[in-house]
């Protein structure tokens, strides 16, 4: 039911208000049908995708199916005083005076939510506005069902975020001046009360194409708008187009969220990987300042005293002295070369990132353009990009997730503690290789190689897998240590996955999913 339904509904209720209510009937088990007297049933159907308020004449029967209709039997009675909607949009409150008798029922009112699978419909406390506590829901939505918004007794609830757009029983032809340039199919984005359904009937009714915006054939679009404020009905191929479409964009909706979220996790891991290379590139300046420190040193090593923490050494270009500080067990030499030993490193690093800065940048701003397409993409390119996505996932399998290293052997990857027991401790065999990222939780990477020694690649290829399936996956130069399985043991007590190893062999790679076989 769309905000334009949803008014015209109301409206056909209000000049019935007050109404005498006779009670309730219970339909069925997400319908309740308030009896009004002389002018029949005001029902609330809260089934989802298509929850629906509207009068009947048919008599209706039924007694409560569940504790939430035998409250409204009990809570919510008296005269119906007032209906009113929250702007165009998809919510209403209905106000009940409640009842004198030997136990009072104060009033009550239901605010019902008309939004497609989120519907809902309310009890809430007698407070002003359009917040209050929840007295009780007919569905109660907890955190597991919906991250971002729950519904349960006892707690408050909170109208839908203001928003801004053109009421159409109130918008004059000036107002809707900059719509003229917007195709027909597009004014629910602008236009309050108007849904997919709604907008198709309105498209129809103007008789132009929803690809094409107004322009010349204004007068007659805007008559369409102003009849579809008067009637908000649609015919049967309308409702059935406008039914079609709106599956087509919850399903999208559905792919989107599905699509969004490998490729922001690719962004978060590019954009740590390009600031390791720009705080490489500030290296090289430390570096080139501790380089020249050690030449000081090195230079004037006979002028540092013995077990001093610091010293004044003579500029190379004679603008003055130089303040250097020094570990005071370490000798000039020493005390240079850790400075040399410091600055190589950084050098390495740099060397070491400066090769991938070109691919990584192109990467990432390939990941931009691939995330920021994905909001305007129609359903059958989303659906093409999740085929790709399910062919690009690994196997799996009783025993992790499987790939096929450059050298062919196979490569297993556990997927939980389990599973990381099952693979070191049952699958893999004593000359097995084995790999695990350095000081983090994450995977047991085994190598199935028989006992062959591993080649470069094929070591680089389940160290980058260890890395990737760890809590060092957002980090560069990952350290992973590799051994032999029959040097790795489970401790005595400890819990599945918990391991020592020996004998092993580290690599510093950055986390990355290879293609799966």
């Amino acid at each position: 039911m769309e905000g334009l339904t949803l008014a015209a509904a109301l409206a056909q209720l209000q000049p019935l208000l007050p109404a005498r209510t006779l009670g309730w009937a219970f339909p069925d088990e997400t319908t309740a049908a308030l009896l009004l007297e002389g002018h029949g049933n005001l029902v609330f159907s809260y089934r989802p995708p298509q929850p629906v308020v509207y009068l009947s004449r048919e008599r209706l029967r039924g007694e409560p199916h569940n504790p939430f209709q035998r409250l409204l039997v009990a809570r919510v009675r008296g005269d119906l005083t007032s209906a009113e909607q929250l702007k165009l949009d998809r919510v209403a409150q209905f106000w009940l005076s409640g009842e004198s008798g030997f136990v009072d029922v104060p009033p009550a009112r239901l605010l019902f939510e008309l939004t497609g699978r989120n519907c809902n419909l309310l009890v809430l406390d007698d407070a002003t506005g359009w917040e209050g506590r929840i007295v009780a829901a007919g569905r109660e939505i907890t955190g597991s069902r919906n991250r971002f918004r729950t519904v349960r007794s006892g707690g408050q609830y909170t109208p839908p975020p203001p928003y801004d757009k053109l009421d159409p029983r109130t918008m004059s032809p000036q107002d809707a001046e900059a719509l003229r340039t917007l195709p027909l199919s597009r004014w629910r984005e602008r236009i309050d009360g108007l849904g997919t359904v709604l907008g198709a009937e309105l498209v129809r009714r103007a008789g132009l194409p929803g690809s094409e915006p107004p322009q010349e054939r204004w007068p007659q679009v805007y008559a369409a708008l102003q009849s579809l404020v008067e009637d908000p009905s649609a015919d049967a191929a309308t409702v059935s187009e406008g039914a079609r479409e709106s599956s087509r964009q919850e399903k999208a909706a559905q792919l989107r969220k599905t699509l969004r979220e490998p490729l922001e996790r690719r962004l978060t891991l590019l954009r740590n990987q390009t600031a390791d290379v720009d705080r490489a590139v500030e290296g090289l300046e430390t570096a080139a300042h501790e380089r020249q420190e050690a030449d000081l040193l090195m230079a004037y090593q006979h002028q540092v005293p013995a077990g001093a923490s610091t010293v004044l050494l003579p500029a190379f270009d004679g603008s003055g002295e130089v303040p250097l500080s020094l570990e005071p067990q370490l000798t000039a030499v020493q005390n240079a070369e850790k400075r040399y030993t410091r600055a190589r490193r950084r050098e390495e690093v740099y060397l070491r990132l400066a090769e991938r800065e070109e691919g990584l940048r192109a990467e990432l701003a390939e990941v931009q353009r691939d995330r920021a397409a994905l909001e305007d993409a129609p359903l059958e390119r989303l659906e093409q990009l999740q085929a790709q996505l399910e062919q690009a996932r690994p196997d799996r399998s009783p025993y992790g997730a499987r790939y096929t290293s450059p050298g062919g052997y196979e490569v297993l990857v556990g997927r939980n503690n389990k599973e990381n027991a099952t693979l070191t401790h049952r699958v893999g065999r004593s000359m097995d290789h084995w790999f695990h990222v350095q000081g983090f939780p994450g995977s047991h990477v085994l190598v199935r190689s028989g006992g062959r020694e591993l080649q470069t690649p094929d070591v680089l290829f389940a160290a980058q897998l260890a890395a990737y399936h760890s809590k060092a996956r957002q980090s560069g130069n990952v350290a992973v240590d590799y051994t032999r399985i029959k040097h790795v043991w489970r401790p005595r007590g400890a819990s599945a996955g918990q391991v020592h190893y020996t004998q092993q062999k580290t690599v510093y790679v950055d986390p990355q999913l290879p293609e799966p076989t």
